[in-house]
């Protein structure tokens, strides 16, 4: 399951999380986020209880976006103990992400 997070919930859902997190930011008027997100639920199927996936619209939530200095979208950022420590950007497959995702365990 992804959740949706906001500039509100941001800090406890990723920052402080305990396990590795992916962070899919997008907007809804984004053709490649919505072609990245069937992808992006996938793995949080494969890694449900690994790694913890949350999406972020950056039209309701540009503080978030700012912070990180998202320019472009999709935006997908993988964080571990509250870091940044990897970020793709663009809609890209699966078998670019899994490994990223490995990274993190």
């Amino acid at each position: 399951m992804v959740m949706e997070v906001s500039d509100q919930t941001f800090e406890n859902e990723v920052i402080k999380c305990t396990s590795p997190v992916l962070l899919d930011l997008w907007a809804p008027w984004c053709r490649p986020c919505l072609m990245v997100e069937p992808v992006v639920d996938g793995l949080a199927k494969k890694y449900d209880g690994k790694v913890k996936f949350c999406r972020l619209n950056v039209d309701e939530n540009p503080r978030t976006a700012v912070r990180y200095r998202v320019m472009s979208i999709p935006t997908l950022m993988f964080f571990k103990g509250g870091q940044v420590v990897d970020t793709v950007i663009g809609a890209v497959p699966e078998r670019v992400l899994q490994p990223k995702l490995d990274a993190l365990l």
